[in-house]
């Protein structure tokens, strides 16, 4: 990752430069977590849109995970073969498939969650309660913030 060429001068951009950096270190050392998973980052990325977001279609899945369609369709023969999708017609274009997560899939995610969840719940122990309030507070901000970016 290249370093910054001058830091944020502005007290709200020092802000969001440490909120930025907090929540990629927070999610990196969770997302160790998915190992157990036995799919790849770009595989679980793009299950986690279909199980979430689901059902849809390639393209919609693609926009969503930003990239090319042709980039996604390896992507989702994987999740095919691993049971975790399967692909049916679309009720509304004979021509077209939608992707729908399987019951394997939705359970392999929600372990998954579980896994991050007690990984953090495990942390958030050894905080005192007063931090502990601190980042319940923080959390309903940020919530709120995600919502005002566009």
């Amino acid at each position: 990752m290249a370093a910054r060429a001058t830091p944020p001068s502005d007290s709200v951009e020092r802000l969001a430069d440490a909120l930025h950096a907090a929540s990629i270190h927070l999610l990196r050392r969770l997302r160790k977590a998915d190992g157990a998973t036995g799919l790849s980052p770009a595989r679980l990325s793009a299950l986690s849109v279909v199980v979430f977001g689901g059902p849809l279609r390639i393209s919609d899945l693609a926009r969503a995970e930003q990239v090319r369609t042709p980039t996604m369709t390896p992507i989702v023969a994987a999740l095919e073969r691993d049971g975790v999708i399967v692909r049916e017609k679309d009720k509304n274009d004979a021509r077209a498939a939608v992707l729908r997560a399987t019951a394997k899939g939705q359970k392999l995610m929600a372990e998954g969650s579980a896994r991050r969840v007690a990984g953090l719940t495990a942390a958030l122990r050894d905080l005192s309660g007063s931090d502990r309030a601190t980042l319940r507070a923080a959390a309903v901000l940020m919530n709120d913030l995600a919502k005002s970016i566009p």
